[in-house]
């Protein structure tokens, strides 16, 4: 009989999401007339983009036509979203990133959970708690772990613990890691890192021979001037760090599916034996052997984002949900709840009424206003205490849902 993979066996029954929708499904079934409103997963629900849907039309009329029709494309992405990506995300804040180091790819959540793969399974790995759980359930999968001990940490894993005594940004390790993941805007606490703040992480990696995993999905929402874009800001990152990037928040494509990673050559690891690798090459070769491209037609729609009408589109999108986290933010203050993030993220990241635990909230939340959130836990111990809202409702239900917290909802 075949054996199976047991690191899998390490992690919990399912996956937040998972449960937060089983639970959900449980209620509405009890209660059919209950009027949900989500606010958990952060999923978008606005329409893409106008420019990407006229991009996207005509692609698929040259799929319908011999002579522009297209098969396999290039794995790592087709030239004219890679130069686009490069010209508006990199060149245009002063970082020189070259073609070949961006890979084009089905979203950020695939990328972040299979970057690892290129990493010895000897390395040790540094995660802020509460972090995003691809990041963590990925490396368990792998085997870069021990068992899941009591306090919910996992045997093996260098945590960097995020709260509201710290603001929410970590300190560095007391022991050398390998890998480090960062996540700035930061999913689910909606709080970033400063220029200053990221300077020190890639001073660490340098000295350590780390490589930071930096995922910068949220970028476009950022706000403030001293919150870099991107890791590449900062002198010498780009020896040191690996940067995720998506569409889905910033142009709606969580449906759609487009992202990006970029590796520079200058990062490096090392084999048993002492020699030097590329990490870029490494990564070149999985993606290759492993992903046939994002379709043609999708790239054409990502790509329409950087005409000068899809970055004008793209800035009312972002800047509706954005309102969105307004509304909620100072919706919370007014009804007595401590609440950050929500300025620089389309997250808010409250912290429970009375110390309430934070899967008891979201049964709270539930079952009295009939509002459904993340819970903290989900995120990882340090998270207990605290609670996720995403701003990517419309607005009609965002209103709602405030306003239910304010006169509905006791403690």
């Amino acid at each position: 009989m075949a054996t199976v993979n047991e690191n899998y066996l390490k992690l919990p029954g399912s996956y937040l999401f998972a449960e937060i929708g089983r639970r959900v499904a449980a209620f509405k079934e009890a209660h059919p007339e209950a009027d949900i409103i989500r606010l958990g997963i952060g999923d978008v629900t606005q329409p893409l983009p106008a420019v990407c849907i006229d991009a996207m039309h005509k692609a698929v009329d040259e799929m319908a036509k011999a002579e522009t029709f297209r098969g396999y494309g290039p794995e790592q992405g087709y030239d004219f979203l890679i130069e686009a990506i490069r010209h508006n995300n990199y060149v245009g804040l002063g970082i020189e990133i070259a073609a070949n180091e961006i890979f084009v790819s089905d979203g950020s959540k695939s990328d972040c959970g299979n970057i690892q793969e290129i990493f010895g399974v000897d390395n040790k790995v540094a995660i802020t708690d509460p972090v995003y759980p691809v990041y963590l359930d990925t490396n368990v999968m792998a085997g870069r772990t021990g068992e899941l001990k009591e306090d919910g940490h996992f045997e093996g894993i260098t945590y960097l613990p995020c709260d509201a005594e710290n603001s929410f940004s970590p300190d560095l390790p007391n022991e050398r890691v390998d890998m480090i993941y960062l996540c700035c805007p930061n999913n689910p606490t909606g709080t970033t890192l400063s220029k200053e703040e990221l300077t020190k992480w890639v001073k660490y990696a340098k000295e350590n021979k780390s490589v930071i995993l930096f995922d910068a999905a949220y970028a476009a929402y950022i706000t403030e001037a001293d919150v870099p874009r991107s890791i590449y800001e900062i002198e010498g990152a780009k020896e040191v760090a690996i940067e995720f990037r998506s569409f889905s928040k910033t142009a709606g494509f969580t449906g759609t599916r487009c992202g990006y990673t970029v590796i520079p050559k200058a990062v490096k690891g090392l084999t048993k034996e002492g020699k030097t690798v590329e990490f870029n090459k490494l990564w070149n070769r999985r993606h290759t052997t492993k992903f046939n491209g994002t379709a043609y037609i999708i790239q054409r729609g990502a790509a329409a984002i950087y005409t000068p009408e899809g970055q004008k589109q793209v800035k009312e999108l972002v800047g509706y949900y954005m309102e969105n986290a307004r509304i909620i933010r100072e919706g919370l203050k007014a009804a007595g709840i401590e609440a950050y993030g929500g300025v620089n993220a389309p997250y808010i990241w409250l912290k429970t009424p009375n110390n309430m635990p934070s899967w008891d909230f979201f049964d709270k939340l539930l079952t009295e206003v009939n509002i459904v959130g993340t819970p903290g836990a989900g995120f990882g111990p340090c998270g207990e205490g605290y609670f996720r809202l995403t701003a990517f409702g419309d607005r009609e239900n965002t209103l709602r849902a405030i306003e239910r917290i304010k006169n509905k909802l006791h403690f």
